[in-house]
């Protein structure tokens, strides 16, 4: 028996890295994960036992116990959950003002899923060499100001002049990072200013739609800047399970301290008398933008985020 790391998933083909090798693997039998019912049993960044046949190919038998994995609800007629990457020790978001818009709510339901899975989020504001008028220099600011003040890491990036890819490199160094965003957010182009040999494949933005096409098809695993870093396909949707709507206030860290003095434990911040979260929203101490998107994500208007205005 040997043991590897899942480097690269394409859904039904795994390639495991053990010691300098590399080896295409198949599962064997079932895999759950707390009993979720996922579109993909095994992702890129698990640990897994593997048998090698006589063909040289390898036979998956057993998968290790994650640390943690993030997971996004898929939005089709299937419901089914994806785990995007797993065992991390952070999660980047690449986010962009235009070219295309990455929306605060898409924002916000990645960062309730990093919660929820105790995984350290940052989110990265790549193509800032776009960003040349007072609009949009007021817009990233807003942007920056809004997660800054509810507790996360923010970096401003150009993968097109290298700008803040050095401070990159330094928050990836001896970690695993796994990278999400919109279609045409610039995260393989981020990837090859950190990692030039990689010369990942990238594709413009569609000019009609603004909106990015899919460049990345499958996660993979490649080694960057003293430490790993998962490469996934475009996101267009990021859908929450309703376990975690049952609990999202929890998932609002900038909410905690104001919630110990609502009148009720078990306080909702929506239609409860003497809420602290609720004045506090009122009197500026908390983004209004991400109290509206917290009620919009509870109510369950999932597709919220395409009509969202920006901050």
């Amino acid at each position: 028996m040997n043991t590897g790391t899942v480097i690269k998933s394409t859904g039904s083909n795994y390639i495991v890295k053990y010691g300098n090798k590399t080896i295409n693997c198949k599962i064997r039998g079932k895999f759950r994960t707390e009993n979720l019912r996922t579109t993909n049993p095994i992702a890129a960044g698990d640990i897994v036992d593997f048998k090698i046949q006589k063909d040289h190919t390898g036979v998956i038998t057993n998968i290790h116990e994650r640390k943690n994995f993030l997971t996004r609800k898929s939005t089709n007629l299937s419901k089914q959950t994806h785990i995007i990457a797993a065992n991390i020790d952070i999660a980047i978001l690449v986010a962009a003002i235009i070219n295309p818009v990455t929306y605060p709510v898409f924002i916000d339901r990645w960062l309730i899923a990093c919660e929820n899975r105790n995984i350290t989020p940052v989110i990265i504001f790549n193509k800032t060499d776009l960003y040349n008028t007072k609009e949009l220099k007021s817009k990233l600011k807003k942007y920056i100001e809004t997660y800054s003040n509810a507790g996360y890491k923010c970096l401003k990036v150009s993968a097109e002049t290298n700008y803040g890819i050095n401070d990159l490199k330094k928050l990836i160094n001896n970690k695993i990072a796994v990278i999400s965003g919109n279609s045409g957010v610039g995260k393989s182009s981020i990837i090859n200013a950190l990692e030039p040999n990689l010369n990942l494949k990238t594709k413009k933005i569609s000019e009609y739609h603004k909106q990015g096409k899919h460049t990345t098809t499958f996660a993979e695993m490649f080694p960057v800047a003293g430490g790993y870093i998962i490469d996934t396909p475009g996101i267009k949707s990021f859908g929450l399970d309703k376990e975690i709507k049952k609990h999202l206030h929890l998932y609002f860290p900038e909410f905690k301290k104001f919630a110990k003095q609502c009148r009720f434990g078990n306080c909702t911040h929506t239609n409860e008398p003497d809420c602290a979260v609720k004045k506090a929203v009122n009197n500026d101490k908390i983004s209004k933008l991400r109290y509206n998107n917290y009620i919009n994500i509870l109510s369950g208007e999932e597709n919220k985020y395409r009509q969202d205005k920006y901050l």
